[in-house]
């Protein structure tokens, strides 16, 4: 289904953008238009982007005038306005599982391992690249204990983070994986979260909105 009037702006690596694309394709979605704002040359700093999205950061959707960031409020929304397949369950317990996994990615992990932060810590503060990567690395693994403890439980119930249906648990889970091994972090502690996005990867709505 074509979404009329629909600007994405998006970046490849971005594993926030990663995650919207993920959730367009489950739910077999496509914008109007994909505008692609390019990190690496600091696109997303100048001012024709930061006029449209103040924050300068990606994803975001334009529609009926407006501009709206955050890849988890956009996802939410698409989830509200096309409820097939939903990717937050109606019970309000599972809603609660699957946004506690979705948060600690979102939230705890992410916001310290971004491009802008590691280019801060190399910059600004003068880390070296090793010391740079020790930090991600650090970040990585404590999120990753967590994760794991969250999902190992699970496994039994079906392939996914929480069963047998792809959550907005999943649809966080695979770029930061995706993440971790590009900064060549060991996952052998994380045999759950292995399994998980090693179903997911094989599924062509992952697939086909994977970076690389």
């Amino acid at each position: 289904m074509k979404l009329n009037d629909l600007t994405f702006y998006d970046y490849f690596r971005s594993s926030a953008s990663y995650r919207v694309r993920i959730a367009l394709n489950l739910k077999g979605l496509q914008p109007e238009t994909v505008t692609t704002i390019d990190l690496r040359t600091g696109e997303q700093a100048a001012r024709p982007y930061k006029a449209v999205e103040p924050s300068g950061l990606v994803p975001s959707f334009q529609f009926g005038g407006k501009t709206f960031g955050q890849s988890l409020a956009l996802i939410e929304w698409l989830d509200a306005k096309y409820p097939t397949p939903r990717l937050i369950p109606q019970d309000a317990l599972a809603a609660l599982a699957v946004r506690e996994i979705a948060h600690t990615i979102a939230c705890d992990i992410h916001p310290l391992n971004n491009l802008r932060i590691l280019k801060y810590i190399t910059g600004t503060l003068g880390a070296s690249e090793d010391e740079k990567l020790d930090w991600y690395h650090h970040w990585i693994k404590t999120g990753f204990d967590t994760l794991e403890a969250l999902i190992a439980p699970h496994r039994d119930e079906g392939p996914f983070c929480l069963g047998k249906q792809a959550t907005l648990a999943d649809v966080c889970l695979v770029p930061q994986v995706y993440n971790a091994r590009r900064f060549d972090v060991d996952l052998a502690a994380y045999p759950a979260i292995c399994a998980v996005d090693a179903h997911c990867q094989s599924l062509p709505a992952f697939g086909a909105a994977a970076p690389e």
